[in-house]
């Protein structure tokens, strides 16, 4: 009972972590909305925010468990809050010299300390408890992360998006990310000493490869001869692309579908709220009703679904056809690691660098969906592009996880 309490610290620690991921990474559906009016964007060149920000995951995964290596655990995440300070700072002379390339600059550099933060925290999940409820630790975790969103939207959307009784011209309408900004980088800094200081975080040891799955394992020589894992980065990287379009475009297509731009910046507050449901609904029903495997099927299944009644809809339902998207999708992140990393053995470690670094999917696919918004005229006829994502997810659950050669 004594080790329970003794987890109970250090997991509020990685909780407020989370919290901080949530934070940080969903204010880029607001943010997007906000570059667009600012800078006079299209599509395309709005959905740079989310390339800068996730690209920094594929650049950074495997450098990050060396910089771990060095630093530990601990100090690894106390350096990444303050790699993420340096980013939020940087808004503030973008801001001053209305420079989006510089805004971008500062969203890659949060990227980098967020692609180190997590590489570091991750582990503690799993670690600081018992094996047999560690997926309901993760699923309290991505509450978290959601529910910090919900509320970072909310606050980010109510200083930047909201109207004014006269138009505002760009540097004006830029000012208003300072102030938050440098609060953002005060939280930030303190958050690292916190890490760094504190004694209720243990410093973990580097992992031994797992036991299981070494027979296998040994008999081949590379990673790439491993399928379910080939094929389960291609699922991680649709993955982390519907659940990035399905959050950070829908306030722009709520705002192409007439709704006024105060109303619409809280249409990314929908799409997390359904994550959230779904995380509680897999706190309840797996695996003790249904199993993983079959709740990733019907992820895809209602993917589908809830994408063709938003293409084919109008209006406010449409829009919430997107925001059940997150709903839908909210568990295959959790789905997906260890049917990609079953029987993966010694390759475990550099498997789970190149899993993360499928997360690119939510930088390069919601820039190829506002490429075809601007090429066709129409935001919601690009989210055709939703419907084969989904139905790789859907493959992979049926066929692609369980293929163990070529």
């Amino acid at each position: 009972m004594s080790n329970k309490n003794n987890y109970l610290g250090p997991l509020i620690i990685i909780g407020v972590l989370f919290f901080v991921f949530g934070f940080v990474t969903w204010v880029n559906a607001t943010l997007i909305s906000f570059f667009r009016k600012a800078f006079s964007l299209d599509n395309t060149s709005s959905y740079l925010v989310t390339f800068a920000f996730f690209i920094s995951y594929t650049i950074m995964a495997l450098p990050s468990s060396v910089v771990l290596k060095k630093t530990g655990f601990k100090n690894g995440m106390a350096l990444g809050l303050l790699i993420m300070a340096a980013g939020t700072l940087i808004f503030i002379p973008a801001a001053q010299m209305a420079s989006y390339p510089l805004f971008l600059v500062g969203l890659f550099t949060i990227g980098i300390g967020l692609t180190l933060l997590q590489t570091a925290s991750n582990p503690y999940v799993t670690i600081l408890g018992p094996k047999e409820s560690a997926a309901q630790r993760i699923s309290f975790m991505g509450i978290a992360n959601k529910l910090a969103g919900v509320i970072s939207q909310y606050i980010f959307a109510g200083i930047l998006l909201a109207g004014g009784a006269a138009a505002l011209t760009a540097e004006e309408e830029l000012k208003k990310v300072e102030v938050p900004y440098l609060v953002l980088t005060a939280v930030l800094i303190v958050l690292a000493i916190v890490v760094r200081t504190t004694k209720g975080l243990p410093e973990l040891e580097a992992e031994e490869e797992p036991a299981d799955g070494l027979k296998p394992a040994a008999q081949k020589k590379s990673i790439w001869q491993f399928p379910n894992l080939v094929l389960g980065i291609a699922a991680i990287f649709c993955y982390v692309g519907v659940e990035v379009i399905a959050a950070d475009t829908v306030i722009n297509y709520g705002i192409s579908l007439g709704f006024p731009e105060e109303q619409a910046s809280k249409f990314g507050i929908y799409t997390l709220a359904g994550m959230m449901i779904g995380y509680l609904l897999g706190i309840v029903l797996i695996p003790k009703y249904i199993s993983q495997n079959r709740y990733l099927l019907l992820s895809g299944i209602m993917g589908i679904a809830f994408s063709l009644l938003a293409i084919f809809t109008g209006g406010i339902i449409s829009v919430y056809c997107i925001a059940f998207l997150g709903f839908a999708h909210a568990l295959v992140w959790p789905a997906l690691w260890p049917l990609a990393l079953d029987g993966l053995g010694k390759f475990t470690k550099t498997a789970s660098a190149l899993l993360i670094m499928g997360i690119s999917g939510g930088a390069v696919l919601p820039m190829i969906y506002g490429a075809i918004a601007d090429k066709i005229g129409s935001t919601q006829q690009a989210y055709w592009l939703l419907i084969p994502l989904y139905g790789y997810i859907l493959y992979y659950a049926i066929v692609g996880h369980k293929k163990k050669s070529w």
